[in-house]
């Protein structure tokens, strides 16, 4: 989930931090420039971890910066794929649902890697799980009793399993205008997304898998109390 990234940058220290060691004057502007942003094809960067190697602070004609020239390893956020990772139910819609870790908002469930059969129900803003039920029509599974379906509610603890990720990198450009008519901007997409499932055994809220196995240790202890 979390890894090392090596990074080379070259960072200003402002005058007013010259009493300040130079390592440590340098990892708090790393931070301020790095810490929740996400680097194309690295992942969400989360702090520095340490730095590896400094160069010789260097002033510049024209400001009384110092610059350093400095490779650093920095912590990053990026799940790999196929890796089982725990998440909270953020909201739910018809196309599928949206998790967050707290820190990490853009996790997604789509309807297909839902287990079947599961459909979305408008009224509780939720989808839930018919186990074992051979319905597969929307409506049919809509007309089940309330105690047969098994929802992942907001606000669950869900164990997903990573399918992919993607990285955006939509720059803002000029605003468009056809015929003197300003054109409303697109809104740009979230510039790094994970793609999960919950389509297998022991994925999906925590809760379910939780009842299940106190059911099968009470079944064991009754085995052994008969025998």
């Amino acid at each position: 989930m979390f890894s090392l990234a090596v990074i080379k940058d070259t960072v200003p220290i402002h005058p007013q931090h010259f009493g300040i060691p130079p390592e440590e004057a340098i990892t708090a502007e790393l931070n301020k420039k790095y810490a929740n942003r996400v680097l194309h094809d690295v992942g969400l960067c989360i702090c520095v971890f340490d730095l590896t190697e400094v160069g010789d602070g260097r002033v510049r004609y024209g400001d009384g910066f110092l610059w350093y020239k400095v490779t650093f390893r920095m912590t990053v956020f990026r799940p790999f794929v196929s890796e089982v990772v725990v998440a909270k139910v953020k909201s739910s819609d018809e196309r599928g649902i949206r998790l967050t870790m707290g820190f990490f908002d853009d996790i997604y469930i789509p309807a297909i890697y839902l287990p079947q059969p599961s459909v979305f129900d408008r009224h509780e803003r939720a989808y839930f799980w018919l186990p074992d039920s051979p319905l597969t029509d929307s409506n049919d599974l809509l007309n089940t009793p309330t105690s047969e379906r098994m929802y992942i509610d907001q606000n669950e603890v869900v164990r997903v399993r990573v399918e992919q990720d993607e990285f955006f990198d939509d720059e803002p450009g000029p605003v468009k205008v056809v015929e003197g008519v300003v054109q409303e901007r697109v809104t740009s997409r979230p510039p790094y997304t994970i793609t999960c499932s919950i389509a297998e055994q022991g994925l999906g809220p925590v809760a379910w898998w939780a009842g299940a196995q106190q059911i099968e240790e009470g079944a064991e202890e009754d085995g052994m109390e008969e025998a």
